[in-house]
């Protein structure tokens, strides 16, 4: 007997619901239920975890040696609670609107609860940023490497990752995580845990300064680097709707965030403790750790890490582009991984323009995070629910403490003030002023970024 589920495609904001017969779950072989096809509240949280961090761990050191010890430390706070909140309302969203819209329909969130220019903004920031964070995991592979093998410049060391990250087209959608989420969470954990020992056990460089804040841009751009770090669920609603029940959903993303700050903060702490301003011009904590065994086993981690999360980034913007071409009801795995390998193309070539480690981080987050994972959500829900008729049959009402409806949009409303205010502001001038004195210092296809000088 064959039993019927829906399965949803998302893209950020995008949604589309295909119809599909499946066999019955005790016809599925226990190593591919085992491995392959995962849906639990366990799942998602692995999914949210392991999502949350990658390459950023290498570059929180890097920010804090632009904010200072106190101010890096209370902005990871700050955003992580900020994060989880926006989180929380993507999470009300997407359950009013399953409960609104009929399965049968093409569908999308935004769309569907707001219209279709909801739709094009959310669509339009959610995209660019995906996209941006495929590049960013590029970037990353290829400065990782370096500090194994230098024989390679980082610029032919992105060609070939490129072509190794090209091989996410074969994974179908978000059920099939599982276990590379699980492996992913293990390789963040313990690379942390080695730069906060390492840190710990290498001591202080001789004659090491704290000087940070030194400079408003400095300052700017650290912070808006860690809002960038916790603002990790523009794929949420992918990571919910691959759950076999999302209602679950409500505080796993910030489980997973209090989880990722035991990594977080111990490391980025650390590192800046035993080398200072020397991270000013080592945006890649990698750089200043004498090579080991253990740091070469976390390099190994990492790349592999960032493998994953490119397809976590990249997985939204092949189903956009299926849709798009009309390709999205193909069954064919293999038809379906060549139509999605010219999404690959414009990721690698971004890669190779800008190679700037650390400081693209902070120019995405000012100028794509700040609308696609908090001020948008906070608008959106505060839309949804003006009506009185809207409040009253809410599927998810707000929490008691907050002091109902009121409270919420205090909330609401301060989260969009301070992140279009700091974040995209004061953040958006500061990481741009950076990004173009990298620029200019560097130049665009650079070789060899912060590279330390060959004898």
């Amino acid at each position: 007997m064959a039993s019927e589920k829906v399965e949803t495609i998302v893209a950020g904001n995008y949604v589309e619901m295909e119809r599909e017969t499946e066999d019955t779950e005790s016809s599925k072989s226990k190593l591919s239920k085992l491995f392959w096809h995962g849906g639990s509240a366990y799942d998602a949280w692995f999914s949210c975890s392991s999502n949350q961090v990658a390459q950023v761990l290498l570059t929180l050191p890097y920010s804090f040696s632009q904010l200072g010890m106190v101010s890096g430390i209370l902005f990871q706070l700050f955003y992580g609670l900020m994060g989880s909140w926006t989180a929380y309302l993507i999470t009300v969203l997407y359950l009013e609107y399953r409960t609104r819209k009929e399965r049968e329909k093409w569908f999308e969130v935004l769309d569907g609860l707001l219209g279709k220019h909801w739709r094009n903004i959310g669509l339009l920031f959610n995209c660019t940023f995906l996209l941006f964070g495929a590049v960013i995991q590029l970037i990353a592979c290829a400065s990782n490497i370096y500090y194994i093998n230098d024989s390679l410049d980082k610029r032919t060391w992105t060609y070939i990752f490129g072509a190794c990250c090209a091989t996410s087209v074969f994974i179908p959608s978000f059920h099939n995580y599982r276990m590379w989420s699980c492996l992913g969470l293990i390789m963040t954990t313990y690379t942390a845990w080695y730069l906060t020992i390492a840190s710990l056990l290498h001591g202080q460089v001789e004659g090491v300064q704290h000087s940070g804040p030194s400079k408003m841009v400095l300052y700017f751009t650290g912070s808006t680097n860690i809002l960038y770090t916790f603002g990790g669920h523009a794929v949420t609603v992918e990571i919910m709707h691959a759950m076999w029940k999302p209602q679950k959903f409500k505080l796993i993303y910030l489980v997973a965030t209090l989880y990722v700050l035991t990594l977080t903060l111990p490391s980025a702490s650390a590192v800046y403790w035993a080398f200072g301003d020397m991270l000013l011009d080592h945006s890649n904590a990698f750089a200043l750790l004498p090579r080991s065994g253990f740091r070469d086993t976390a390099v190994i981690l990492m790349l592999i890490h960032q493998f994953i999360t490119f397809g976590f980034a990249s997985t939204p913007l092949y189903f956009v582009w299926e849709k798009a071409i009309g390709m999205h009801e193909t069954k064919s795995l293999l038809k379906k991984a060549l139509a999605r390998l010219p999404v690959v193309i414009p990721i690698w070539f971004l890669a190779i323009i800008f190679p700037f480690f650390g400081p693209i981080n902070s120019t995405v987050g000012s100028l794509l995070v700040t609308f696609t994972v908090y001020i948008i959500p906070a608008l959106a829900h505060m839309v949804v629910f003006a009506p009185a008729s809207a409040r009253e049959n809410a599927v998810e009402r707000p929490p008691k403490f907050l002091g109902g409806w009121a409270g919420l949009y205090s909330m609401n409303c301060f989260v969009v003030v301070w992140v279009l205010v700091v974040g995209f502001g004061f953040g958006g001038w500061a990481s741009v002023v950076n990004f173009i004195r990298q620029v200019d210092t560097f130049g665009l296809f650079t070789k060899c970024y912060q590279c330390p000088p060959r004898h």
